[in-house]
Formats: C-alpha cells, structure tokens, sequence
C-alpha cells in the first residue's frame, strides 16, 4: 500500500481525494492537513510515501511547505492544483524548483468532461512519484542535484564544433526543473534555436513558459503552425498537438493521432528533425516515464546527429533516456550540468 498524506484547505477535497484513492484501492491514506504548518507535522508524524500538496492555503502555502519539507524532511510532493487558476500553475512551478517531484491537475468533480482522464492522471503520476527517491535540499539551492557522471561520453570534448543548426529536446516527468536549470544556465550567445515536446498536463503549458522567462535571457514560445524559428529562441509544442519541423525552419502542428498514447509527441518531433536537419541537429531526450522519442533518437544517431540522453541518477524517472541507451542512440549519456556544458561548447 502506498502511504499518502493529504495537504489540502478543503474538507470537501481532501474528502473527495480520499474516496478517489480508497476506489483505487492501492492506497493508504495517513494523514490529513489544511495547511503548510499542519503538513510539515503531518509528514513528521505519519512518514508517508508521498504527499499530494495543495497550493493556495491560508497561513502557509503549498510553495512555502514544499521547500521547508524538503529541506528537513525530504519526501516526493506532488502539486495539485487548479489547472484554470493561472497564479496556481505559476506557483506550482515555484513548488517543483524547491523540490516537488510534479504538478497535476485537480480534478473538477464527478460529472465533468475530463473527470476520468483527470483522475487517472492524477493517480498514475502518484504512483511513480511515490517510488521517487527524493534528497534534502540546502535552504538555498544549487544548481547540482545529484551526482554529476557522465556515463558513456568521455568528459572534454575533443574538438570544436559549430555546424549546428537546431537543438530539439524532449522531456516528461521530471523534466520542468531539468530545463528551467539547462535554459538558465545556457550561453546568451546561442546560435540556434531550440524547439521542445514537455509532456504536461493540460493547462499548465503557459505556466511553465511564464516560469521559464523569467529564469532565462531567451524568448520562450508557445509554437504556431507555419512559424519561422529563430536562432536564440525556444518553441514549445502546444497541448494535444503535434509539433515538426521543416528544413526551411518553420514549425508544422499535426493533430495525427497520438504516438506512444500521447500528443504531443517527442517521436513526432526527433522524426521531422532527422529529416530536415541530420547531422546538423543535437537531439538530447531528458528524464520521463516510457520510451517516446528513443527510437527516434536512435535514428538521429545513425544520421550523425548529436545525441544525448540524460544519465541515470538525476532522472526522476529513467524511463526515456533509459530506453535510448539500451538502443544505443545516445552518444553521451550525462546529468545535466554536464549537458549544458557540451552545449554552450557546441551552440554557444
């Protein structure tokens, strides 16, 4: 059974999450908060598995309980928050830089369109995230997260490269703080653009963009269809689309059917970039949960592109990147201060 502790101002929500996780039947609910100061007890008192955290609370919020549990007793957190709020969504990715392992939507209530879909979402993404091995974070945060390895790739780079046009990057669960640290810390110099699949829930896509801005020098988008891409700027796929790109650097939405049961798609996106772009493309595929985009790594690989999939131990989950090196299609394997430091040396 897996120990849950519920976080959450609203009797009738942690009521209702209650009986969504007593129906699911793998739970066992230890505990109840209503508010930041309550939980940092609860999670003391009970020793639960994983904590599903609410955001707006009275006295202490979920933002500001999230970073003191991290830093004193680290648990995996889940955010879950009001998808249609923006200021929930804005802060929900404040939550996942001090340490919440991810942010899901709340479930509107039984009756409603996505009910079903929302919570399956929501439960899945507890599951694993309960399994999540979690560190204590300092009060103030570095940049590091784990153990910096690198796995198949020799640790200098033997020679200067600059005929790089594109960087596509693909990422799921765990990804947002992965690229809120790759984004932050890349050269203001970038030469080429940079397009993204984050597999998110709907409705926190402008969220992360907003969050993301305001830790980098560069423009982030929310792509369009036909849309010239422009070196120095970063282009996000949009929810429930596809999203490729021309040789001629414009961006292609596509409402094909999904790929690997998601859309958008990271295989989508690494294909169109093998076509148009082979060996002047860098392809790197970050932490998440199954094998979308690792065929299609492989593929860039045997074009000569450059391929990276992020290393084992600072993957929240090792599934993608996981995949990619068992097929062989990452040509270096690393954690990510040392995947931005090969891509400030190749683009910056």
């Amino acid at each position: 059974m897996i120990r849950v502790l519920i976080v959450d101002d609203s009797l009738t929500i942690r009521e209702y999450l209650k009986e969504i996780f007593l129906m699911d039947g793998e739970f066992l609910v230890v505990g109840e908060a209503c508010d930041g100061f309550e939980a940092i007890e609860k999670v003391q008192a009970t020793n639960p598995d994983v904590v599903t955290m609410d955001i707006q609370m009275p006295n202490m919020d979920g933002y500001e309980a999230t970073r003191h549990i991290m830093e004193t007793h680290p648990v995996p957190i889940v955010i879950v928050s009001a998808a249609w709020i923006p200021e929930e969504v804005e802060t929900t990715f404040k939550a996942i830089q001090v340490g919440a392992v991810a942010g899901v939507k709340k479930p509107k209530g039984i009756g409603t369109i996505d009910f079903r879909n929302d919570v399956k979402e929501m439960v899945n993404t507890i599951k694993l995230m309960s399994e999540v091995k979690v560190i204590r974070r300092r009060p103030k945060m570095g940049t590091s997260q784990g153990p910096q390895q690198i796995g198949t790739a020799e640790r200098k780079p033997s020679a200067k490269t600059s005929h790089y046009e594109l960087l596509a990057i693909g990422a799921s669960t765990g990804g947002p703080p992965v690229l809120q640290q790759i984004f932050s810390q890349l050269s203001p110099r970038l030469s080429v653009p940079i397009v993204v699949v984050q597999h998110i829930a709907s409705g926190f896509l402008n969220g992360l963009v907003d969050w993301l801005e305001k830790s980098t020098p560069f423009p982030v988008h929310i792509a369009k269809d036909n849309q010239f891409i422009e070196p120095g700027n970063i282009y996000f796929a949009p929810d429930n689309l596809h999203m490729g790109i021309k040789r001629n650097k414009t961006i292609v939405l596509s409402n094909d059917s999904p790929e690997h049961s998601i859309r958008p798609s990271v295989s989508f996106l690494f294909r169109s970039v093998c076509d148009a772009f082979g060996s002047k493309a860098i392809a790197v595929l970050l932490t998440g949960m199954g094998k979308d985009g690792a065929e299609e790594l492989k593929k860039m690989r045997d074009r000569n592109a450059m391929t990276i999939a992020q290393d084992k131990n600072s993957s929240i989950v090792f599934g993608m990147p996981g995949e990619a090196v068992r097929l062989d299609a990452a040509r270096y394997v690393l954690a990510p201060d040392d995947i931005i430091s090969r891509l400030n040396y190749w683009i910056g």
